[in-house]
């Protein structure tokens, strides 16, 4: 690699305080025992304290960085928001509630190091390790609108679009996310959508992931709104062309 940094590792977060300053920590300890060149950055929406408790980490960190505010704009716009400040070769996105432990990370780096454009995380696999399930009416609600989501849209060679544990090539991740819209929860399906309409190469990793009983879903209205913004990004993704991702990349380096 050359001497960018290795990896920008992206938490977009709302309310949390109370977690937050240990997903950091477990972060960092992880990039140091393997040696990689790293930055922290957290995206931070709500009002109980987080993008605080980030800042005043940061003025003793130079690997630290945080950028929010009160609002809760989404994790899609929290991404979009973040990605500007990734000085990283890599870039990608964790839970900040560590529902999927960092060093699951190893399973990704050979395959990022070697090119590979896009690699997710996913619960569906027969290797995923499920440590804690969620609810079982989340679970039904979850298959449910899955199998809406891929008769909508597609995207039926992947098993798990919505894993929050995702690592893009730099040059992927600028493009993409110059051409990404959607600020709520469905980000991750608009994401893959214009990836797979891009060409790009996509690998899914089996991984260990546990619920944390936390669900900011709002299971009604939340899953109306995601319902909506499926045919949102149908829509919008049908009627864009193709960006090459190298123009991409000047254009986002001359900003």
């Amino acid at each position: 690699m050359s001497k960018r940094l290795q990896i920008s590792l992206i938490f977009p977060a709302y309310n949390e305080a109370q977690r937050i300053a240990n997903t950091i920590a477990e972060a960092k300890q992880y990039f140091e025992a393997r040696n990689l060149t790293y930055e922290i950055i957290v995206s931070a929406d709500g009002n109980d304290g987080t993008r605080e408790i980030v800042a005043e980490l940061a003025k003793n960190d130079p690997t630290l960085k945080v950028t929010g505010g009160t609002e809760r704009l989404g994790k899609g716009y929290g991404l979009r928001r973040a990605i500007p400040l990734c000085e990283g070769e890599i870039i990608g996105f964790a839970d900040a509630d560590n529902k999927t432990p960092i060093d699951e990370l190893d399973q990704f780096l050979p395959y990022l190091q070697k090119g590979t454009d896009l690699v997710i995380g996913s619960r569906g696999l027969a290797r995923s390790t499920i440590e804690r399930k969620q609810p079982l009416y989340r679970q039904w609600g979850s298959k449910g609108f899955g199998l809406f989501m891929h008769l909508v849209i597609g995207l039926h060679d992947i098993v798990d679009t919505q894993c929050g544990f995702k690592f893009f090539q730099r040059n992927v991740a600028i493009d993409l996310f110059a051409r990404q819209k959607i600020n709520g929860y469905m980000y991750d399906v608009e994401i893959l959508y214009l990836a797979k309409k891009a060409g790009y190469e996509i690998e899914q990793i089996p991984i260990r992931w546990r619920d944390d009983g936390d669900s900011r879903l709002q299971v009604l209205s939340g899953n109306i709104r995601n319902g909506l913004d499926i045919f949102r990004i149908r829509l919008m993704a049908k009627s864009e062309p193709v960006r090459d991702p190298l123009v991409a990349l000047a254009n986002w380096n001359l900003r």
